[in-house]
């Protein structure tokens, strides 16, 4: 058993030392020619990046995760085994490309396997609608990776406020968050804009899948309320859902690349993906630490805090759209 009161003092040692082991091994793997050739990241008209850039990241933050969790408590090791089958998987998606099936079915093995695992009891219409939520989850971040070092900011921010908020309650959660967002440390020393790597699916399906495993972990074993990590990851949450029912609207494909989430259209109407990401930053510092004060608020008080969080998203979504209207009617698209 994790001893709670040294944990505070452990959190940050794992982070670095993960930060500093993906941070080393990503320098070394791009030292290697053969790696930039393997896994190739090649400009096209939905892109948002302009140079061939290798998508390596999983290849370092998974394993360095997956062995940190492995090592670190026991009752991780389902949720680190699963995020490196997804892992797995999606390096083949990748490299080959496989069908929308084939990946969702991975998805759903992976969360199936988790939940099960750790929930014997959870039946009907709970466990439909959490496997539908944690699925939801693993896809739209990998739709959410899509600039430099947004994703590797989300990671970062969300997973240390799971560090932080499970930290007294279940250090086993708070190490395996804290060893999450380390990684995530190390990866935006090489994917802060202009980025020298992406993550690829390998790297943004398993982080989907973790934000899902370790938020459904933390509300079963009521470290923290349901709400909580879709506060915690509400920048992600709301850009990904409103985009998507935009264009399932529309009688679009959702699972195809484009670009018309809310962040892209900011990067194109700026120019340069460095002011868009820093202003995602703000928002994603805020929903983070908003989340954590309002765990320790009144019922009636957190989800006032909810409603008046959901308005200022919805108020930003809004003037975002309204700028691009006003930007495709300028011709500058």
């Amino acid at each position: 058993m994790i001893d709670a009161s040294v944990i505070w003092l452990q959190l940050p040692s794992l982070a670095l030392v993960a930060a500093v082991l993906v941070a080393a091994i990503l320098r070394g793997l791009l030292a290697l020619e053969k790696v930039r050739q393997f896994a190739p990241d090649v400009p096209n008209h939905r892109s948002l990046h302009t140079q061939i850039t290798p998508r390596i990241g999983g290849w370092a933050m998974v394993p360095i995760i997956v062995l940190g969790m492995l090592g670190w408590a026991r009752t991780l090791w389902p949720i680190a085994l699963a995020a490196l089958f997804v892992a797995f998987v999606s390096q083949f998606d990748d490299r080959r490309g496989l069908s929308a099936r084939v990946r969702f079915a991975a998805h759903g093995l992976a969360v199936l396997t988790v939940m099960l695992g750790f929930s014997l009891s959870l039946a009907g219409w709970k466990l439909v609608l959490i496997v539908f939520l944690l699925l939801w989850l693993i896809n739209l971040y990998n739709f959410m990776d899509g600039a430099d070092g947004l994703a590797g900011g989300m990671t970062f921010f969300g997973f240390s406020a799971y560090a932080i908020a499970a930290a007294s309650a279940a250090p086993d959660l708070a190490g395996g968050a804290a060893l999450v967002a380390g990684a995530a440390a190390g990866f935006l020393v090489f994917n802060w804009p202009p980025a020298r790597v992406f993550l690829g699916d390998a790297g943004s399906v398993p982080l989907g899948f973790l934000a899902g495993a370790l938020g459904f972990l933390g509300w079963l074993r009521e470290v923290w309320p349901f709400w909580f990590p879709a506060l915690v990851f509400s920048p992600f949450i709301a850009d990904a859902s409103v985009t998507l029912c935009k264009r399932l609207l529309r009688g679009e494909k959702f699972w195809q690349a484009h670009r018309t989430h809310y962040y892209q259209r900011m990067i194109q109407m700026n120019g340069s993906h460095l002011g868009p990401v820093r202003m995602a930053y703000g928002l994603m510092a805020v929903s983070a630490v908003l989340a954590l004060i309002s765990m320790q608020m009144p019922i009636g008080i957190q989800w006032t805090m909810l409603a008046a969080w959901g308005l200022i998203l919805i108020s930003l979504g809004w003037r975002i759209d309204c700028r691009w209207r006003q930007y495709i009617q300028e011709g500058t698209y």
